[in-house]
Parts: C-alpha cells; structure tokens; sequence
C-alpha cells in the first residue's frame, strides 16, 4: 500500500468551505475546493450539530498553511463568481438579439 498523507485544515477554511456549500451545493463546493464531498459533509454536519470544527489533536496551523488555505478558498470563490458573470453573459447576448 501507499502511505497515506493526510491533509489539515484550518478551522477558517473549514467555515469558508461550509459557507461555500451553503451557497453553491456541497458538491460543486467539494469540487472547487479539490476536497472530498463526504469530508464537507461531514464539517457541515458538525456545524449544524454545534459541534467545533476542530479537533483537540491537531497540530498548531502555521501562517503560511493558514495563509495558503485563504487564498485557495478565495479563489475557489472567485472562479465560482467568474462562471456566474460567464453565464450571465451568455445569456444576455441571446436576448440582445
């Protein structure tokens, strides 16, 4: 077998990625975000049981990962806002004619 690498989150990039469900569908955020849907399954249902998102084990979160991970939710939403405007587009140069 491979050795498995498991990735950590911040606990900021597990409420954005839980806003992001909300907003868009938990797959498509899933999806933007490179993540697992049953892992964004699981933080949304942690969030709506009022459980924390983080765990007691964790390592201490470095500013650079917690940077990193700002700026990947940030763009996942920025690439969502760039296919809303896309469509948008498309859609009102059908009327125009």
């Amino acid at each position: 077998m491979y050795p498995s690498t498991r990735r950590n989150y911040t606990d900021d990039f597990k409420a954005q990625a839980v806003a992001l469900a909300e907003t868009v569908g938990r797959t498509e955020a899933a999806r933007q975000l490179e993540i697992s849907v049953k892992t964004l399954d699981n933080w949304v249902d942690a969030v709506r049981r009022g459980k924390p998102l983080s765990s007691p084990e964790r390592k201490p979160v470095t500013k650079e990962d917690s940077e990193l991970a700002r700026l990947r939710a940030e763009v996942a939403e920025l690439k969502m806002e760039r296919e809303i405007l896309k469509k948008a587009a498309v859609f009102f140069a059908k009327e125009s004619r």
